[in-house]
């Protein structure tokens, strides 16, 4: 009987270790000052404490929205660390850009570096493996999964609703003369490959997918589509119309250009899929004969 009643006392112990374990995860609250992890955190409803520089965010990302008990920790370079500290997450999860953050973080949480855009790597992949990771760290695999399945499932569907266009050419103003033309690694030329379009950039870019250059070169394109993304810097919409370099462009003055709004470039799923519906839409606008563009 003694045995038997040991024997029920350890199972009893082992149910309940395994079962608090399991409450830990289900209840734990995760903090990040990067918005790519932010908006994936979100998108499979893992359990957010805090969010950096969350207005910005809405400015840049846009979507999905953070959920509204997530405190604004500051910004992103240089966040509230006794706030933070007040917030006490289970985890503190970063990416390389804020790595000089880690010592001080380290103080208040255990802290996650997660890399995206990786020199060389394929940026559909990385994104995906991104996801899997987040979802595996914040116990929402399975809803990593669906969130996988479901940009896919996206991707395949608009890809067949895409009229004909031009070649594209996706920019960023970053002052009245200035742009980010978005190329190979980066999220929006990932959608493109999976939307079956073309990207009329053919120059080489950086580790984060772009080139930062001045605007008169967007007149070796004059046969592309110019897609701005927004956010345009203040004042830039008014410079522009009174740019004489500007408006001689032939791709302005063939009126063959959308304008978007905000989708994070530097993203992952949740910005594809936003970039992927409001790029369709703008082409779709733009041609709703679906005929090819002269």
């Amino acid at each position: 009987m003694r045995g038997y009643s040991l024997l029920r006392t350890l199972i009893q112990s082992s149910v309940l270790a395994t079962g608090l374990l399991v409450s830990c995860i289900t209840h734990a609250q995760f903090a990040t000052v990067d918005w790519t992890i932010a908006e994936t955190l979100v998108a499979i409803d893992a359990p957010i404490s805090g969010v950096a520089q969350q207005q910005d965010y809405y400015d840049w990302v846009g979507e999905p929205h953070i959920p509204e008990n997530a405190t604004d920790l500051g910004l992103r370079t240089q966040p509230n660390f006794e706030l933070l500290a007040q917030l006490a997450p289970e985890q503190i999860l970063i990416s390389p850009m804020f790595a000089a953050l880690t010592p001080r973080l380290e103080r208040i949480a255990p802290v996650t570096s997660l890399a995206l855009y990786s020199p060389g790597a394929n940026t559909w992949q990385e994104i995906q493996m991104l996801t899997r990771q987040l979802g595996e760290i914040t116990n929402r695999s399975a809803q990593a999964e669906q969130l996988i399945d479901d940009t896919q499932a996206l991707m395949d569907s608009l890809r067949e609703a895409q009229p004909d266009t031009a070649p594209l050419l996706m920019v960023q103003f970053m002052d009245a003369r200035h742009v980010r033309v978005f190329g190979e690694n980066s999220l929006y030329n990932a959608v493109l490959e999976q939307l079956g379009l073309a990207n009329a950039w053919d120059q080489p870019t950086n580790a984060w997918g772009f080139a930062l250059t001045g605007i008169e070169v967007l007149a070796r394109y004059p046969e592309a589509r110019l897609v701005i993304i927004d956010p345009l810097p203040m004042g830039v919409e008014e410079q522009l119309e009174k740019s004489g370099l500007w408006q001689k462009l032939a791709i302005v003055q063939s009126g063959n250009l959308l304008r978007l709004p905000p989708v994070w470039s530097f993203g992952a799923l949740p910005s594809a899929q936003r970039f992927a519906r409001v790029l369709t839409a703008g082409l779709k606008e733009a041609s709703p004969s679906g005929q090819p563009d002269d």
